[in-house]
């Protein structure tokens, strides 16, 4: 029991360094740099036909 005690810690261990490790090269890499773009760019309507970049040209009609 003992053995298997001092298996799972070791193991939990390179989990917490592993996470850890992971955690701080997101950080280091920007992966925090933007939180809210992504929330507010899902809520754009990009293919709305009121935006001019969307509009039928007068040939087109």
């Amino acid at each position: 029991m003992t053995s298997t005690l001092v298996f799972l810690l070791g193991l939990t261990v390179i989990f917490i360094l592993l996470i850890g490790f992971g955690i701080f090269w997101a950080i280091k890499n920007g992966q925090f740099e933007d939180m809210e773009g992504p929330a507010q760019r899902i809520l754009m309507d990009e293919d709305d036909p009121m935006l001019p970049s969307n509009q039928l040209s007068d040939k087109t009609k």
